[in-house]
């Protein structure tokens, strides 16, 4: 997944807006505009890095004099206590850019280690591991391309790329069937339909459907080897529902071939990195 250039600008834009909307009253009274220093940047945990280009571009848009200079990729793994970037130039671009820069940073990274982890978990295994739209409200496709990053897969970016009828579409339209034929007749026939499931009887519904992808919802794992079997590569399988590390390969062992997880973007702590001046 590749992040385009003015996607970011406006983002990074809105981060230094909301961080100074009428400047920096510190650094603007304490730095002269001719002041010049490096720093680094310090990862001060293990970690996949994510949102070094992110980062650059905080500073660049600040001040184009300043040369930030990554001294690792994104996806990389790194030790705590390893320097990951410098970044040299005008003082007081740095430390207008600290903040946001960091924040996109350990947000991004967080999110990539985390995702790491679990994919790792089922690293032996024929599954992919995907997030849900379960992000942070202006930065999803930041969060999904750190996914990606982490060695992830991107579910639908947005409610207008998928159709995935869940669990109040199907009540709201009197069921299953009911659903899946209605939102046939209207969209493309290039785009694919998925249904969430609770049980077997739903699952047989579905395939009657034709459903493309159905995803099976907080179901025990006894439960989801069955209906594996039953749709019997009819339809794609993705498993869902409360899935953590400790679990995740139970569930990629019943032979699903997608496990989403809302908590690669929702509940990922951040990475602890420092921005130090030398």
């Amino acid at each position: 997944m590749k992040l385009d250039k003015f996607y970011l600008q406006d983002m990074i834009m809105r981060a230094l807006q909301e961080d100074m909307p009428l400047g920096d009253i510190t650094t603007d009274n304490i730095i002269s505009d001719g002041h010049i220093s490096n720093a680094e940047f310090l990862a001060k945990q293990d970690a996949v890095i994510a949102g070094l280009d992110v980062a650059k571009l905080v500073f660049e848009m600040l001040d184009n004099r300043v040369n930030f200079t990554a001294l690792v990729n994104d996806g990389d793994s790194v030790k705590a206590g390893e320097i990951i970037a410098r970044v040299s130039g005008p003082t007081r671009a740095l430390l207008k850019g600290e903040r946001t820069a960091l924040n996109f940073l350990q947000r991004l990274s967080a999110i990539a280690t985390m995702t790491n982890r679990y994919v790792m978990k089922v690293k032996d295994l024929p599954v992919k591991i995907a997030d849900t739209r379960k992000t942070t409200p202006g930065l999803r496709l930041l969060e999904k391309y750190a996914v990606s990053v982490g060695g992830g897969s991107n579910h639908r970016y947005s409610l207008s790329d998928g159709v995935l009828i869940k669990d109040n579409h199907i009540a709201a339209a009197g069921g299953i069937s009911n659903a899946v034929n209605r939102v046939r007749a209207s969209i493309p026939h290039t785009v694919k339909i998925e249904v969430e499931v609770e049980s077997l009887e739903e699952v047989q519904e579905a395939l009657d459907c034709r459903a493309d992808i159905i995803m099976l919802d907080n179901m025990s794992n006894e439960k989801m080897a069955e209906a594996v079997k039953l749709i019997n590569k009819r339809a794609l399988v993705e498993a869902s529902g409360n899935i953590t590390e400790e679990t995740i390969y139970e569930v990629a062992k019943t032979g699903v071939d997608i496990i989403s997880i809302g908590k690669l973007t929702h509940s990922a702590n951040s990475v602890d990195i420092s921005m130090n001046i030398e």
